[in-house]
């Protein structure tokens, strides 16, 4: 479903992301495992048209990427949850939802069909509706956010450290919707500080390190490599 070959990202003269090789199938929830500063948002930025790269391939179903802008990406099906969550706090919960449903807006049985599947995944959005969502709790705006991203019905959706700030219950039960979303048919690459609950989802993951992928393998690979262990789950 994504292929990309030898991307290099560049910030004034330093090369953010270096020669990076990465694939993703369709059907797949696949893990980017890497600290602060490693490149993460930057690889997710140059998918959704919000940086444009330097050189190298960037394919989505075959096509490619390049020169396509953030909302021609989104209708083609990748869509970005940002860390952070970046939610307009003084509206409600039912219109940051809504927002998300920009390139169908004007369909309102398919709008409130997806509004419905939203509220369905996360329950205790509905008595918050009308709430303002920066009135809400971090695990409940964390809910709003991916919400708002699948009102886009994503096939690939990019998740930017959804556990990021959240109690570690809140962050069990994000992670099990996350694998929910994914059965349910969404692909999805997950970007992660948190190794072992990501993991413990995903079918495979890479680790990117200083704008580079130095590791890749299946999830068993990666939870038994002694260095990934030490450096993102301890001993």
């Amino acid at each position: 479903m994504l292929v990309l070959k030898d991307l290099i990202v560049s910030h004034g003269q330093e090369d953010v992301l270096r020669s990076v090789n990465l694939t993703v199938e369709e059907g797949e929830l696949v893990v980017l495992l890497g600290a602060n500063g490693a490149g993460k948002s930057t690889l997710f930025h140059t998918l959704s048209g919000l940086v444009r790269p330097t050189s190298g391939e960037l394919s989505f179903k075959g096509n490619s990427l390049k020169g396509r802008s953030p909302s021609q990406i989104v209708r083609d099906g990748i869509v970005q949850c940002a860390e952070g969550r970046m939610l307009f706090d003084q509206m409600s919960v039912h219109d940051n939802l809504k927002m998300g449903a920009f390139t169908y807006k004007r369909n309102k049985k398919e709008l409130m069909r997806q509004l419905d599947y939203v509220y369905t995944l996360f329950p205790d959005l509905v008595e918050k509706c009308h709430s303002p969502a920066g009135s809400l709790s971090g695990g409940q705006q964390q809910m709003v956010a991916i919400g708002r991203a699948l009102m886009a019905k994503p096939k690939l959706l990019l998740l930017d450290e959804p556990s990021l700030g959240l109690a570690p219950l809140i962050v069990e039960q994000m992670f099990s919707i996350i694998k929910e979303i994914n059965k349910e048919g969404v692909t999805v690459l997950l970007a992660e500080q948190n190794a072992y609950a990501a993991l413990s989802v995903s079918t495979r993951g890479y680790v990117l390190e200083g704008g580079r992928l130095n590791v890749e393998g299946t999830k068993e690979e990666l939870l038994q490599n002694e260095e990934i262990r030490k450096a993102y789950i301890g001993a």
